[in-house]
């Protein structure tokens, strides 16, 4: 009996300190090392956001998250150091996704005071 795929939540924040042509590349190359060893399944880019605390005197990054599922573990570990060491990346943080976990919200449109939009109000009859 085989165990099903896996799936992964890669969030990365770019440094928005440096040309948006490296920023583009650290994704595009991240997106094809995906795509070569598993299959990337969707790509949200969530903009320009405040961090919580500074990391290296930065007090924003650009936020992406990236699902994918890798074909080998391989990728898991190519990711890591690849990452580690590339300039232009602020953090990334890559997690195994628990069977049955709802999909990723849609940040793109969410305000970036407060990042939480109003939840529609939930109507109910009572007899």
């Amino acid at each position: 009996m085989t165990n099903p795929q896996q799936t992964y939540d890669l969030v990365l924040l770019l440094d928005t300190s440096v040309e948006e042509t490296l920023r583009t590349k650290i994704l595009s190359e991240t997106s094809e090392a995906i795509s070569a060893n598993g299959e990337l399944l969707r790509h949200d880019a969530w903009g320009e956001r405040a961090l919580t605390y500074p990391i290296d005197h930065k007090t924003s990054a650009e936020y992406h998250l990236l699902q994918f599922l890798p074909s080998t573990r391989q990728l898991l570990s190519d990711l890591n150091r690849t990452l580690q060491i590339t300039d232009g990346v602020v953090r990334f943080r890559i997690v195994k996704l628990k069977p049955g976990t709802p999909p990723a919200p849609d940040m793109s449109g969410a305000q970036e005071s407060g990042g939480h939009s109003e939840p529609e109000p939930v109507l109910s009859e009572h007899a």
